[in-house]
């Protein structure tokens, strides 16, 4: 498996220090892009990166608010990472690239795609956000992500390693012998951090109203013409199947496939299965 190695990117966007992650010397250029919460994409992709290095050249960065990249004071949503994201590919002189991503990176793949059609070749989305115009109960996702308490109960849980390790396995991992120890710690080291909430309560509370989402991009995934593979864990609780299996039929032509027993983050209990997938994909 290939080793990859960490590039600092200055990216030209109000002067933002962007960390990514490279890999790969050959073959057509991927972008993963890691969800929110606390993620990263080290928590995200450590472990597929190396195998997907096989036959692309990948980049995976942290994005602004994520990581070790900045973290400015603006208003986070699907229209300012996808501008980021324009960005980037333009400061790594990428005129097309495949995009893989999960969960929120996922929208601001589909956000992306929809904007820039001609910049990407090929499209792998894992427990996507913009697969639907409003959430699993809707309405008190609303209230919760407005309120104080969303903030609050990123240091709530970060008061406890064990609480930690519950709300891993209750959201992200269907399968408890797949959790190390060693997540569980990076994990409860990023929820300590002073500003763990601050990107992404920021993009729940531009993104997520009381009548929906504010950049629905369910009503247009019948534009997305990039060949498209979605990728889904069977016991994804944050975005249940049933959103991927809709999303399926409204992206035309597009790939599904289920990986069974898995929660949220498919790629990180079966990394092999996962890579395996994704590459013939790609590569095909």
């Amino acid at each position: 498996m290939t080793q990859f190695s960490l590039k600092t990117i200055k990216v030209n966007l109000d002067g933002l220090n962007i960390n990514c992650f490279t890999a790969g010397e050959s073959g057509p250029p991927i972008i993963l892009l890691h969800g929110g919460g606390v993620d990263s994409a080290s928590i995200s992709w450590g472990e597929v990166i190396g195998y997907l290095a096989e036959d692309f050249r990948v980049f995976a960065p942290d994005l602004p608010g994520y990581g070790d990249s900045d973290r400015p004071d603006v208003v986070y949503s699907i229209p300012f990472y996808v501008n980021f994201l324009e960005h980037l590919m333009n400061a790594l002189e990428l005129k097309q690239a495949g995009l893989v991503g999960l969960s929120l990176g996922g929208g601001i793949s589909i956000g992306f795609t929809l904007q820039h059609p001609s910049r990407v070749d090929k499209l792998v989305l894992e427990g996507s956000w913009g697969f639907y115009s409003k959430l699993p109960y809707h309405l008190l996702c609303y209230w919760y992500t407005q309120s104080s308490l969303n903030e609050w109960s990123y240091a709530l849980i970060a008061k406890s390693r064990k609480f930690v390790k519950w709300m891993l396995l209750y959201s992200l991992f269907g399968d408890p012998n797949n959790l190390s120890e060693e997540l569980v710690d990076q994990v409860h080291q990023y929820l300590k951090a002073p500003d763990a909430a601050k990107a992404f309560a920021s993009f729940q509370r531009s993104e997520i109203t009381r009548t929906g989402v504010r950049t629905d991009l369910a009503k247009r995934l019948s534009e997305i013409q990039a060949p498209t593979l979605i990728v889904h864990g069977t016991e994804d609780p944050g975005v249940p199947i049933v959103y991927a299996k809709k999303a399926h039929q409204l992206i035309k032509g597009s790939k599904l496939y289920l990986m069974e027993g898995c929660k949220h983050w498919a790629q990180k209990e079966r990394p092999e299965e996962f890579s395996r997938v994704v590459n013939a994909f790609l590569k095909g």
